[in-house]
């Protein structure tokens, strides 16, 4: 039996005063073997988060599964209104974890992130300024690689393929590389040749480097709205980050690029010392953001097929590779050590 009516009927939702949302899948089944420091990185990844984000930015934590003692953390970080939103789940995989992260809300930008990655000072008015200067950009990553030169960018070098917009410049900070090649267990991940330059594309007031990894990277919201993919097979890997992450920003014809500079690290499952000495340096961010992103018209799926499927065999092939690459200022003996 039903006795009155719902006030809350036909009512509009209220816009949030937020426009950033930032999505941050949590798996810590316990706190042994491989997750042996993971809570503790997920507290320097959280601190570092609250003290660079601006007050306009949305926090939603999936807990993928995780103890007891990381479930109770999450809750007193919620209660304390310093997340926004916990969600609970079982161990479903990092990209449905995400999924929930997204649905139900609209934010204009969306950040997706690991629960390893350590924030820096200035990350999102530095994303932002990529958004602003290059109205084609569909994400951002706030951590620069070298190696991203040749992953789902085709599109770019279609778009700029005569222009000198593109080109190679001097790595800003070549140590922050290093760290990242540490931080993934490869120490020798970067070579010579991607220590020193980066394929970039500039314009007169910015410029950004080709490519962007998704261990953390701010989206344009639309890219999700329409998304059509609604689970994956995958905990993890299996192409499943490929299938919804990096391919549905280039089907709208956006481009994947990163900041010059690097404004966050990637802290894998090894406390280090100067990861405190980083949390540590970091200011609070007290500023009043306002920021619309610009509008751009999806490109049609035929334009896809033409600069992905089939200038992007073209062009990414690694022997045409190294003449572009050449024609875009590296010696020949760079470019053959680019691509390896």
């Amino acid at each position: 039996m039903r006795l009155g009516f719902n006030p809350h009927k036909d009512k509009e939702m209220q816009q949030s005063d937020s426009f950033h949302q930032v999505v941050i899948p949590v798996y810590i089944p316990n706190q042994e073997g491989y997750f042996k420091d993971s809570f503790t990185i997920l507290k320097l990844c959280l601190n570092s988060l609250f003290c660079t984000s601006h007050k306009k930015t949305f926090i939603t934590v999936v807990n993928n599964g995780s103890c007891q003692e990381v479930t109770n953390y999450l809750h007193e970080l919620y209660l304390e209104n310093k997340i926004h939103e916990v969600l609970e789940t079982t161990n479903i995989g990092k990209l449905n974890a995400i999924l929930k992260g997204i649905v139900g809300h609209k934010f204009p930008l969306i950040t997706i992130t690991d629960s390893d990655v350590l924030f820096l000072d200035d990350w999102q008015k530095a994303s932002y300024s990529i958004f602003e200067n290059f109205p084609k950009v569909g994400v951002v990553c706030p951590t620069p690689s070298s190696r991203s030169l040749s992953t789902y960018t085709s599109n770019i070098f279609w778009d700029s393929f005569f222009s000198k917009k593109l080109s190679f410049s001097k790595v800003k900070n070549p140590l922050a590389l290093k760290k990242f090649a540490v931080s993934v267990g490869n120490p020798d991940f970067y070579n010579k040749a991607h220590l020193e330059n980066y394929f970039t594309i500039s314009n007169k007031n910015e410029k950004a480097v080709i490519g962007a990894g998704h261990f953390v990277g701010t989206y344009r919201g639309e890219i999700f709205s329409s998304l059509g993919v609604k689970y994956s097979n995958y905990k993890m890997g299996g192409g499943s980050e490929s299938e919804i992450l990096d391919i549905p920003v280039v089907k709208k014809g956006f481009w994947r690029l990163s900041t010059e500079d690097n404004y966050a690290y990637h802290m894998g499952n090894v406390v280090e010392d100067w990861m405190r000495d980083e949390v540590s340096k970091i200011e609070q961010n007290k500023s009043e953001v306002d920021f619309i992103i610009k509008s751009v018209q999806d490109s049609s799926k035929w334009l896809f097929i033409i600069k992905t499927k089939f200038f992007g065999k073209i062009i990414l092939n690694k022997k045409i590779m190294k003449y572009f690459l050449i024609w875009k200022g590296l010696s020949k003996e760079e470019a053959s050590n680019y691509l390896i």
